[in-house]
This record gives C-alpha cells, structure tokens and sequence, in this order.
C-alpha cells in the first residue's frame, strides 16, 4: 500500500496512508435518550491528581490496545500510568483481547503510517465490544502542491460510524480558531458528513445532546484535565464506546498563514502529532480518564 506521498527526512512523516480499497460498512448506531452530565455538588472538577485506569480483573495493570507499536516514550509513559500495552494489527487480535476488557483502542501514529482500510476494521471490533477508541493526529498547512499528508477528512470518514446508509455521519468539531475550523468544516462537508461546530469544550457539552455525535474531533488544548466535560457526558450517555474521539495537535501551525486557508491559497494536512512534554502528558492524562470511566463497563460485562 503506498503512501500519498513520501515525506522528505526533515519533515514529520504522513499519518495516513490512502488506498483505494472501498470503505466498510458502517456500524449501526440506534438512538437513545441522553441525559446530562452530573455534577456532584455543584462542582465540576474530577480530581486534582492525574486518573489512573481501573485495574484487570486479575488485578494486574489494566491492558489498552495500542496501533501501531508505540514509540518508546510513549510506552514508558503508558505503563508508568498503569497500562500494559498490546499491539494488535486486525479485527481478530482486537477480538482475541476483548475477554481481558481492554480499556480502550488508541491509535497513535508515531512509529508508521496508518491505512483507512485497517483503522475501518480495527474501529468496527472495538466499538463492538463496546471498546472506546481514541485516535490522535496532527495538523499542517501547506499549498494544495507541497501538502505531503492526506486530507484530515480522509481519516475521520474511516472513522465514523453511521446511523443507516442514508444517513450522513455526524461529526461534533470542537476548535476555537475560526481559520482552522472554516478549513476542517469545507473538508468534512465535502466528503459527505455532517458537522457541528463548537467553539470549546463548554459549547461541546451543551451542543452534543442535540447532536448526537457519531464521531467527536477536538484540538487537544482544548479538552480540560481536571474538569468535567465532553468525555463524561460521552460516558452519562452510554457513547464512550460508541463515539471514536479523535484529537490533533496544531501546535506547528503559524498564526499569521492561518487566513491563507479560507482563500484556498492553502489547506490543511495530516502529519505526526506534537511530541512535546505537555502534549504527550495531555495524552496519557486523557488515556487514564477513559480508562478509569471503564470501571462501569468491566462491571457490566462481567
């Protein structure tokens, strides 16, 4: 499988692989009444440490499905956090892995490309075992010419689930840059998906019980840490492992080019994430919050 195009040394490598393989069929989703977020006492934050995942059944560290192999500090960061990472490449090593309640399918791009044809299948095994999946990616902007990722909506179509063939995915964006969320908007709606935009997480919140989003794609800064927000009501609503949560980094993007991208005169592009320190912490924090909302569906299984 080629990639859209090879990406010179000194420049972060392509996320996403682009074959041209038929899309798979979507997993159907039936609708189902929400219910808001509660806030105990009448406050909304989760804690002031970092959440650790719940433990196995056995008690051991808890096992999170990783595509590809992570990079070395990310596994280090991982474990550290009380995983114990698995690598799976197919829908039936996902399916091997589901009696040992796997707290989550994360995708992370470091190591290698991605192909839509894999992330389709490996999406549709996890949500069926009522997995969740978080996805990451980072964002560049180039001219149409010199852009050597794929076009974001490429990946979040694979992604997304729908309702019925004829219905559009519904995509709930959260991005407080208007250039960047005109740029994502044209994309996705070009590709035949439907999609809400909220400006911060707040607006996610009150915007996704109208919504129902099939697919959630945020900026990472804007997801709080200690905070009640997007993931908690995912999870009052019975979608944390229906709702494959995308988050990029756009931390390499320049300020001053970003009205380029409403005249066209550039677009947007996938790339590696950010490998700062604050970034891969906001991961890691991110990845310890679904794990520890995950007591309930260890619970429910078994």
């Amino acid at each position: 499988m080629t990639p859209l195009a090879p990406a010179p040394e000194a420049r972060p490598r392509a996320a996403l692989e682009l074959p041209a393989a038929p899309s798979a069929p979507a997993v159907p989703v039936a609708p189902q009444a929400v219910a808001p977020v509660a806030l105990p006492g009448g406050r909304d934050a989760v804690g002031e440490h970092p959440q650790l995942p719940a433990p196995a059944p056995d008690g051991g560290p808890r096992r999170l499905l990783v595509w590809p192999e992570p990079d070395p500090a990310t596994r280090q960061a991982l474990q550290d956090r009380g995983y114990r990472p698995v690598i799976v490449r197919s829908r039936e090593e996902v399916d091997a892995q589901v009696a040992g309640f796997p707290a989550a399918l994360f995708v992370d791009p470091l190591t290698g490309p991605i192909t839509r044809t894999a992330l389709q299948s490996l999406r549709t095994a996890a949500l069926n075992s009522r997995v969740p999946v978080l996805v990451t990616a980072g964002l560049g902007q180039a001219t149409r010419d010199a852009a050597y990722g794929a076009d974001p909506a490429v990946l979040l179509r694979a992604l997304a689930p729908r309702d019925g063939e004829n219905h559009a995915p519904r995509v709930l964006l959260v991005e407080g840059d208007p250039d960047i969320a005109a740029a994502m908007i044209g994309s996705l709606e070009r590709r035949g998906m439907h999609v809400e935009h909220a400006v911060d997480e707040n607006d996610a919140v009150a915007r996704a019980s109208s919504v129902q989003p099939n697919l959630v794609v945020m900026d990472l800064l804007q997801i709080r840490r200690r905070r009640v927000g997007l993931l908690d009501w995912l999870r009052a609503n019975d979608r944390l492992h229906r709702t494959p949560l995308v988050v990029y980094t756009s931390v390499d993007l320049d300020p001053r080019e970003l009205p380029r991208l409403r005249t066209g005169e550039t677009v947007l592009f996938l790339a590696e994430r950010s490998t700062s320190d604050d970034v891969q912490s906001r991961i890691v924090d991110l990845l310890g919050r679904i794990g520890a909302m995950g007591e309930a569906g260890v619970a429910a299984a078994g």
